[in-house]
């Protein structure tokens, strides 16, 4: 989930209609405004947001990829409707260019970065939404990922944990972080034992 439930109630509270999400959506999927939204020509915020859930892996796979930065300074943003294992396994795989030495140390540290989750005492008590993975790697087969973008974390209520691994359902404020690293890890494993691979 890439926005806060706060988000979603309050917008419905105020449902506005967004010329400039139609044009996002329609620029994705011409067919997927209803008719009214069609005749409108707009949506709202909340239709919006689950929309864009549902075309890319995020609902599938619990993450998605935003964009790729190649070393020739080329940027590939057109991942909206990246969705399967197959696609995203395409992308790392050309985003690394089949380096199983780079596949391998991202591995490691998607392990290690899982590994500090899992014991942590903040991330057990706060909700982690729209956060991204920073991937850097370079022609030396160095590579590291970092996690950044914490604008939308928040602390739960006194005494509340999650579980960062079962499916959000509105007001239990489930992030599935650990789902969607579990699910990155588990790609990333099978692309590094490809024999394509260099």
């Amino acid at each position: 989930r890439t926005y806060l439930e706060e988000e979603l109630i309050k917008a419905r509270k105020k449902p506005s209609l967004r010329k400039d999400m139609y044009q996002k959506m329609i620029e994705v999927d011409p067919d997927a405004p209803t008719e009214e939204e069609n005749v409108l020509r707009a949506v709202t915020k909340p239709r919006y947001m689950q929309w864009r859930e549902t075309i890319s892996s995020t609902a599938t796979l619990g993450f998605r990829i935003e964009g790729i930065k190649k070393e020739d300074g080329t940027v590939n943003r057109d991942f909206k409707k990246t969705r399967t294992k197959e696609q995203v396994m395409e992308a790392f795989s050309e985003f690394t260019r089949g380096n199983r030495n780079v596949l391998n140390s991202y591995l490691n540290r998607l392990k290690g970065i899982r590994a500090t989750l899992e014991t942590s005492p903040f991330f057990k008590c706060h909700e982690v939404i729209g956060s991204s993975l920073l991937f850097i790697h370079d022609k030396q087969e160095q590579a590291k990922v970092w996690m950044i973008d914490f604008g939308k974390t928040t602390p739960l209520p006194e005494g509340q944990v999650l579980q960062h691994n079962v499916p959000w359902v509105e007001g239990n404020r489930e992030d599935g972080y650990l789902w969607g690293l579990d699910n990155l890890i588990q790609i990333l494993t099978e692309l590094s034992q490809s024999e394509d691979l260099h």
